[in-house]
């Protein structure tokens, strides 16, 4: 869930942590494998071992969280999760990548500390995992989309798992991400806008498109700063077809414009 503030004229939603009953949990093994569930008790207790409050009470500022933060930082969290993967390591067999989807799952969905949903994401894109995440695990990723709710958690999953498994499923994804750009929900809207970051000379200029032209007359500060995003990062593969694509939609807000020729 979200409130809304107004700063110098804009609205800002301010993340409040949806609860997980927005959408429906993807089905996870029951009980939690033995592995995958020492796995997330080491997460959190590594986590808490770490964790500065005064350093959570900054993130949380920072963030605009009601969910707390332990106060660990991304350099601690990334040796920290390398040292477990190695330390406990799960079967990624089976529906939805096995323990590992179960232990990201549990992470996430039981998460009462930010940095236990960034371990969740974090794992499932650790080298000795990421080739798991397939087109079955997209309800998982819309799931995290929704509930996660804040640009922290959707950018990662943008562009680095949606765009991933775009590239690789275009025939299965583009439906999914078109039907996104037009998703009452802003942060799949803003996903369906930025998964291309890392596409370079495959990004389906269509799809991208159809995904700012569904939102070009939104007034949310996050999808306004996405689209100029996706096009300041296309610029460097196609600069003509970003400023043909700005002359033709003056439509565009001055945030995403500014944005998108910022570097042209």
């Amino acid at each position: 869930m979200q409130r809304v503030s107004s700063v110098r004229g804009r609205s800002v939603r301010h993340v409040t942590d949806a609860p997980v009953t927005a959408t429906p949990t993807p089905a996870v093994p029951a009980p939690l494998a033995a592995a995958a569930a020492a796995l997330v008790e080491a997460v959190r207790t590594g986590l808490a071992q770490l964790g500065d409050p005064v350093a959570a009470a900054a993130m949380q500022r920072y963030m605009k969280s009601e969910m707390p933060f332990h106060g660990v930082p991304a350099p601690a969290r990334e040796t920290l999760l390398r040292r477990l993967v190695d330390e406990h390591p799960l079967d990624g067999s089976g529906p939805g990548g096995g323990e590992v989807g179960a232990a990201a799952d549990a992470l996430w969905d039981g998460a009462t500390r930010r940095e236990e949903r960034y371990l969740a994401s974090g794992l499932v894109g650790h080298r000795r995992y990421a080739r798991l995440v397939d087109v079955s695990w997209v309800p998982r990723l819309r799931h995290w989309i929704v509930t996660g709710a804040w640009w922290d958690h959707v950018d990662e999953i943008a562009s680095r798992r949606v765009g991933a498994l775009l590239r690789a499923h275009p025939a299965e994804l583009t439906p999914v991400v078109r039907a996104w750009s037009t998703d009452p929900d802003p942060w799949l809207r803003r996903t369906s806008i930025i998964c291309q970051l890392q596409a370079k000379g495959d990004t389906d200029l269509d799809l991208l498109t159809d995904a700012i032209e569904a939102s070009i007359d939104d007034r949310d500060f996050f999808l306004r700063k996405g689209i100029g995003w996706a096009l300041r990062q296309h610029a460097r593969t196609d600069p003509g077809w970003v400023r043909a694509f700005v002359d033709a939609h003056p439509q565009l807000s001055p945030l995403s414009r500014r944005e998108a020729l910022k570097r042209l």
